[in-house]
């Protein structure tokens, strides 16, 4: 699946070369920084699950069904290079995040004004511009119009609801809710809903699968998305960043406010609880001040109730797995997807 979502993103970004190139010759810079980002790594989960959760639904194999569910990682792209940007992230998969890599071009180029500025607004428009083209993808996938008007609805409400489960973690960061409740939330919006349930729901909805099938993948498909997230969080603080291509600790310099800090919270007692919350947050925290708060969270018990978490989520995500009204194979397939999604080390 992987090599044949590349091969479609590839045939679209060399169409949109094309377009740029004609409109002015310094967009090859944008082509250039685009085609890296959006072709130079990435897991492709999101398609894959949307492409098995088609194929699950009875739906047929075909390009039109690879290109239509390629569209979904230039949806990721656009909340990548706009997540970098507010997370002020130096890097993206051992590679300069793109407000970065244009702030560089502005530098050596010797141009005028900051190029901290230049680099921001750049990040800026790249990100809408890869969810613009996200939209345009999906429609010149070769779905036919009934197709078309099945998916549209779930990849409407799919680019909604994680645009304000972004917002949602901004607001956490600057309100300092420590809640487990509105970590939670976030973790659903800004990434369980759109990283596996919508995906399987778009798959399903270009399938034409009944109604008993997209509950199943919603029982399925929100756990799973869960687990993913806290995943995610865990290696945020946690995870080696020769793997994960992001220094080591950035999630605690950005404040991120998630299910494994919240439960951190919760158990401290009030000085170490004080120490937490004054060192998360801090761009300028040392290595040994990672440290530091990486043990306050473990001895804490976050981590541990976190992966207890991520072993509840998924037996309740297998077990409707296991009881869905799905092919055989594309079951089989999404319980690989499964495990490789939360036993992961990037």
């Amino acid at each position: 699946m992987r090599s044949r979502v590349d091969k479609a993103l590839g045939a679209f970004l060399g169409e949109q070369r094309a377009r740029l190139s004609g409109i002015d010759p310094a967009l090859a810079e944008v082509s250039d920084a685009l085609e890296a980002f959006v072709l130079g790594g990435g897991k492709r989960l999101r398609p894959a699950f949307a492409y098995w959760g088609y194929r699950g639904a009875g739906g047929v194999d075909g390009d039109a069904a690879v290109a239509a569910v390629a569209a979904l990682e230039l949806v990721q792209a656009s909340a990548l290079i706009h997540d970098d940007l507010m997370d002020r992230s130096d890097t993206r998969r051992g590679e300069p995040s793109m407000h970065r890599r244009f702030e560089k071009m502005h530098r050596q180029a010797a141009w005028r004004g900051p190029g901290g500025l230049f680099g921001e607004s750049a990040a800026v428009l790249l990100g809408d511009l890869t969810l613009v083209w996200s939209d345009e993808m999906l429609h010149t996938s070769g779905l036919g119009p009934q197709e078309l008007a099945r998916a549209r609805p779930v990849f409407d409400e799919m680019r909604t609801e994680v645009t304000v489960g972004q917002y949602l973690d901004v607001l956490t960061q600057a309100t300092a809710d420590t809640s487990l409740e509105r970590a939670g939330k976030v973790a659903r919006f800004k990434a369980a809903k759109y990283t596996v349930e919508r995906p399987l729901l778009l798959g399903a909805a270009i399938a034409g699968a009944p109604a008993a099938v997209s509950a199943a993948y919603t029982a399925f498909g929100l756990p799973l998305g869960e687990a993913f997230q806290l995943r995610d969080d865990v290696l945020g603080v946690f995870g080696d960043p020769s793997r994960t291509g992001k220094p080591a600790g950035d999630d605690l310099r950005e404040g991120k406010r998630t299910y494994l800090i919240a439960a951190a919270f919760g158990a401290l007692d009030d000085g170490a609880w004080a120490e937490l919350d004054k060192g998360l947050g801090d761009p300028s925290l040392t290595d040994e001040g990672v440290e530091r708060l990486r043990a306050l969270i473990r001895d804490s018990g976050a981590l541990a109730a976190t992966e207890q978490r991520i072993d509840e989520l998924m037996t309740a995500s297998l077990s409707a797995l296991a009881a869905a009204g799905i092919d055989d194979e594309a079951r089989t397939v999404l319980r690989a997807l499964a495990d490789a999604a939360t036993r992961r080390t990037v």
